[in-house]
């Protein structure tokens, strides 16, 4: 710690004071010495040597005894605060969000991060990237599929009925067209994901606006679309079709009847369904945390 400007002060003045004192005992020593020498000096030596006066003896003189005054150390000035900065780490950088119709690269660039550990990023459409999300989701919502502004291609394989017992079923081997979609849905990182979707959002919501809609917003049309996805049945035993001309309908009319993003869901199958709908209330939770 370094002193204060009076504690270097006074310390100049102690050690010129001692110095002082010192060279007065110098002084002292080789006058001494000298008489001494002058003293003891040989007879044959001659030195002239001045009389000396009788010296005068002063008469004594009253000492009064004066009580020692208590000084006061002269005051210090306080310590002055030394306010260290506590390191803080370093702001986010905000990434600048491109324009609606330049969006295509960093979406592109994010879905492929979201989506590097699955197999599933060589099915990204990379067109339009935006809009397609917004026209595929607000048909979602409404239960309808916009196969063509889907976000991911769809399966090369068909889809394949069984003739049991003069009845056609749906084939179970159908189901793993769907494994890839369904597998890179739940291996999704939730938070990475959620961070994605909160980062792109005012591209998105510029999107949905272009649909016209003036009493929602895009991120209330996506939990409505998946509650639209949550709410189709997961269907464990074989489902009976019916044929009509080259398509296929389910015979039982209440399947018959569910909206077409819901008969997705059954056409995934069980197994898919269950992993789907999972990945979804994780990230409908998610949504609602971040509100």
């Amino acid at each position: 710690m370094q002193a204060d400007q009076e504690d270097r002060i006074q310390a100049q003045q102690s050690t010129k004071s001692s110095n002082t004192m010192a060279l007065w005992g110098l002084i002292a020593v080789i006058a001494i010495a000298a008489g001494g020498y002058f003293y003891f000096s040989p007879k044959e030596q001659v030195v002239n040597i001045e009389p000396i006066a009788t010296p005068v003896i002063p008469e004594p003189v009253e000492v009064l005894e004066v009580e020692p005054v208590a000084t006061t150390p002269a005051e210090q000035p306080n310590p002055v605060d030394i306010v260290i900065p506590t390191p803080t780490e370093p702001a986010p950088v905000v990434e600048a969000l491109p324009s609606l119709e330049n969006s295509d690269e960093l979406i592109e660039q994010k879905a492929q991060s979201l989506t590097q550990a699955t197999a599933i990023a060589p099915l990204l459409v990379t067109q339009d990237m935006a809009r397609q999300f917004v026209v595929f989701v607000d048909n979602l919502a409404q239960g309808q599929l916009a196969r063509n502004q889907a976000p991911f291609n769809g399966p090369k394989e068909h889809f394949s009925a069984s003739d049991i017992t003069d009845k056609i079923y749906l084939n179970p081997d159908s189901y793993q067209r769907y494994d890839l979609y369904a597998n890179a849905l739940s291996q999704l990182d939730e938070q990475q994901l959620l961070a994605t979707y909160q980062q792109l959002s005012p591209i998105l919501d510029q999107a949905f606006a272009e649909l016209g809609y003036q009493d929602i917003s895009f991120n209330g049309r996506l939990e409505e679309a998946i509650d639209e996805l949550l709410a189709a049945p997961i269907i464990e035993t074989p489902i009976e079709l019916t044929s009509v001309s080259v398509n296929y309908k389910f015979a039982d009319p209440k399947l018959e009847a569910l909206p077409a993003a819901q008969k997705l869901m059954i056409r995934m199958g069980p197994e898919n369904a269950a992993k789907v709908k999972q990945a979804l209330r994780q990230l409908k939770q998610a949504l609602k945390q971040a509100q």
